[in-house]
């Protein structure tokens, strides 16, 4: 049987290549405040709304509105508000396991189990057995990020662009 989420004790590690495909056709759910503080700064033309909840727009392309190629990458210009589905990806977060009780994907996070996977649509996915900077770094920011207990990103969010000074 062939999945779709991949476990997290299955990947090596994971890093933003800023390739842009996770801006394509997928449909970002906002949160409340997130609708608010965006369409205050951009206006409705920004969101819609469909299956009772407000997503990010996409233009004709299929990508998100806010994604625009620069320096030979595609990036997120919502940088600053960018929305927590949107942080999180290409990882989910889920209290119990999706497949099964022993499926690699339970993470022990301050004596919580949670369960992590990732979309395997994503690029920046090495396979293997897990790494200590995934572990040490990736893992708990991804964690963290989606609690609440952090905003800001540093290991979850692309590297790869280099603005000139």
């Amino acid at each position: 049987m062939k999945r779709g989420l991949i476990p997290w004790r299955e990947v090596r590690t994971w890093e933003c290549t800023a390739c842009g495909r996770c801006c394509i056709g997928y449909r970002v759910p906002l949160k409340m405040d997130e609708y608010i503080r965006i369409t205050k700064l951009y206006g409705y033309d920004v969101v819609e709304v469909g299956m009772g909840k407000v997503y990010l727009r996409r233009g004709p392309d299929n990508r998100c509105v806010f994604l625009r190629p620069i320096l030979g990458r595609w990036v997120c210009t919502l940088q600053s508000m960018k929305p927590l589905a949107c942080k999180l990806y290409p990882f989910r977060i889920y209290m119990r396991p999706i497949y099964s009780r022993e499926d690699g994907s339970a993470y022990n996070y301050r004596g919580k189990t949670l369960h992590i996977y990732l979309d395997p649509h994503c690029e920046g996915i090495k396979p293997g057995r897990p790494s200590e900077h995934f572990v040490r770094h990736i893992l708990p920011e991804v964690v963290e990020i989606g609690l609440g207990l952090r905003w800001k990103q540093r290991y979850t969010t692309s590297r790869r662009i280099h603005w000139p000074l």
